[in-house]
């Protein structure tokens, strides 16, 4: 992930709910929900908005809605601030619009939901602001923020006003019952990674952790899920510093010699690909010890641009869904999307659904948290009573040439 508490980029295919009630029809896109290229004409009929009714969102602390429906959402983003985070918030609200014309569009959709957008200025105080105005306002849902602190504090204010929240951070704790994360949090990662590892015959493994928030947190869901899936975690190394990364493969080294370490965790993107030549300066073969990276990698030239990285493998999500509406999102807003939009894009459809939005009450716990979950543009996932989200990660191998699917998406 990118950093602890921003959920990292998601993709896959139009959202249905799987909860015993019957798909939302996505237009043409309801053929199949495999996130295919686009279909020719996909988004084109008469009636779909065109290019010069869907301008980008400008920084602005005000409000903007868009659609018509009858229950109000409200969508919590930093449009303002630092500019890198206001950039990517845009873009997730782009991406919420993009989804609103979507089913403006489609007939066989009804729209049942108006998205009201709140700037957070990307700060605890300006999230729970939004929070309680957009409650004030006869909010049903609150969509948002992004950051692990702020979904923290607006989570809170949101359940004193009785309102279910979903928010895009990536730091678990933020979660509990009725505030869920549309996010791929650690505990997923490795349990998919590891449940890969072990099912291809891997007996030993290790990983090295930065010493940060995010990097411990995934240290402790190495340490977890390793031993869920029949490992004993025994050699697990922190650092501050890449600095470190050659005592750590000192270290190690004797236990690969032994062979009592055959798979290398190395989750953090920046520190990779120095630990991954040490390795191969130590002699160690990409045969003798899968390295395996995290989420985090996908899309990073330095992951693929590094020769002691090929043939590493990590968990991530079917960037399917991203590229599915990459050409609606060019054509409309000007330049390619965010790898985030696509989460946006998914929570817009899944606030709109018929079952959740217009139920009594609307977004309640039983229908959140059902078993067989959702599918969306970021692949099938499902909320739990904590508020935690499982996801269907695939396995991808990092060639020179990118990223390659080695094994598909899988809860």
């Amino acid at each position: 992930m990118a950093g602890y508490g921003i959920a990292r980029a998601l993709a896959g295919v139009a959202l249905f709910v799987l909860a015993g009630c019957s798909p939302i029809q996505l237009g043409s896109r309801t053929i199949d929900f495999g996130g295919g290229a686009r279909p020719p004409g996909t988004l084109t009929p008469a009636n779909a908005p065109q290019a010069s009714t869907m301008q980008p969102l400008q920084p602005t602390s005000g409000q903007q809605s868009f659609g018509h429906g009858p229950v109000q959402v409200a969508l919590l983003l930093p449009l303002s601030g630092d500019p890198g985070l206001a950039s990517v918030g845009r873009a997730m609200a782009n991406g919420s619009q993009l989804a609103m014309s979507f089913i403006e569009a489609n007939p066989n959709i009804a729209e049942n939901t108006t998205i009201t957008l709140y700037d957070t200025g990307g700060s605890v105080a300006g999230a729970t602001n939004a929070v309680n105005a957009a409650a004030q306002q006869g909010a049903k849902l609150i969509l948002g923020p992004l950051k692990g602190d702020e979904v923290t504090a607006a989570g809170a204010v949101a359940r004193s006003n009785g309102l279910p929240l979903i928010g895009f951070s990536n730091n678990a704790s933020a979660a509990g019952p009725g505030v869920y994360l549309l996010s791929v949090l650690p505990e997923t990662e490795m349990r998919r990674a590891l449940r890969y590892l072990k099912a291809n015959g891997r007996r030993g493994v290790a990983g090295a952790f930065p010493n940060t928030a995010y990097g411990q947190a995934q240290q402790t869901a190495f340490r977890q899920q390793a031993i869920a899936a029949g490992f004993s975690p025994s050699a697990v190394y922190s650092f501050s510093d890449a600095s470190e990364a050659k005592g750590i493969i000192n270290q190690a080294k004797p236990l690969i010699d032994k062979g009592l370490i055959d798979s290398f965790f190395l989750p953090d993107r920046l520190s990779a690909p120095t630990f991954a030549t040490l390795l191969a300066q130590a002699g160690v073969k990409p045969d003798d010890v899968m390295i395996v990276g995290s989420a985090d990698w996908q899309g990073d030239p330095a992951i693929t641009s590094t020769a002691a990285l090929a043939g590493a493998i990590y968990p991530g999500v079917d960037d399917a869904g991203l590229k599915a509406i990459s050409l609606d999102y060019q054509a409309r807003f000007g330049s390619p999307p965010h790898a985030l939009t696509t989460i946006a894009y998914t929570a817009t459809i899944l606030a709109n659904a018929k079952p959740l939005s217009l139920a009594s009450p609307p977004y309640n716990p039983a229908i959140m948290t059902a078993p067989t979950g959702f599918n969306g543009r970021d692949g099938m996932f499902r909320f739990n009573s904590d508020g935690r989200a499982d996801y269907a990660l695939a396995i991808k191998r990092v060639t020179p040439a990118g990223a390659q699917q080695v094994e598909p998406a899988a809860l």
